[in-house]
């Protein structure tokens, strides 16, 4: 197991609100969104034990996490996910909200795993891959701390609540993405879904999220290298599961992520 990252200073509401905004994230998805300990290597030959279920054995998101895939007959299969996935060219991004896919973390949502339990999506998430989770005192709910084998960076986060924004709910096929491929002539109750699907969350290392933006994979890639092909599978199961297209680009580099 990698060795969990030692303390980062957390920085002042205003300040992460600025840093946020700067890089492109939306407020009110990370508002409610808790934080970690940070620190530690990013090196590619880490272990790849303990990240959770591989993406082809979790095909709505409900298993933990997001498990590299290595073996030959693995990455065929991602390769054959991969490919059935439409292409399209990006659309503009005009008239786009967080707003329209709902407010973040909404539970009475029909349609999706993990729906109308009594729990917010955030916190589904985190007890889903978190370890060790420990919830708010008198709560099944609110979790308040947990270690999490981040899979974008490799590294092991030990998370508390008290610091904001050290890990952060990613949108796999990010929203305003969703919106420039067809999400944008979607009704609000789909745009919903799509935004609190297990299938398209994950639990991630903050600043990695940061960094992402709303990047498609040609665009953005998880420095974590063994993950990157269960991530190219993640992100076309999701544009499957509610037919949305990826541009050629970023279709290239999802099966170049698994050999192909």
């Amino acid at each position: 197991m990698i060795a969990p990252r030692t303390h980062r200073a957390a920085l002042p509401a205003i300040g992460v609100l600025v840093v946020l905004a700067l890089a492109g994230c939306d407020p009110d998805d990370l508002a409610a969104e808790g934080g970690a300990t940070s620190g530690g290597t990013k090196d590619g030959a880490q272990s790849a034990e303990g990240f959770g279920a591989s993406p082809l054995d979790n095909p709505d998101g409900t298993k933990p996490g997001l498990a590299p895939l290595t073996g030959d007959a693995d990455r065929a299969a991602a390769r054959k996910i991969i490919e059935k996935v439409a292409t399209k060219g990006r659309g503009p991004r005009t008239g786009y909200e967080r707003k329209k896919f709902g407010y973040a973390w909404k539970d009475g949502i029909d349609g999706i795993p993990l729906a109308r339990n009594g729990c917010d999506t955030r916190n589904d998430l985190l007890a889903r891959d978190g370890k060790d989770v420990e919830h708010k005192a008198g709560s099944d709910c609110i979790v308040m701390a947990m270690t999490l084998q981040d899979p974008y960076t490799g590294e092991t986060i030990d998370w508390r609540k008290q610091q904001a924004t050290e890990v952060q709910i990613d949108h796999v096929m990010p929203l305003s993405y969703d919106w420039q491929m067809g999400a944008a002539r979607w009704n609000e109750s789909k745009r919903e879904q799509i935004a609190n699907d297990p299938l398209n969350l994950l639990p991630v290392d903050g600043p990695a999220n940061n960094a992402k933006r709303d990047s498609g994979p040609a665009s953005w890639l998880p420095p974590y290298k063994p993950i990157r092909c269960s991530y190219a599978v993640r992100f076309a199961q999701v544009s499957l599961k509610y037919g949305l297209p990826v541009t050629t680009a970023d279709k290239r580099a999802m099966l170049a992520q698994c050999g192909g």
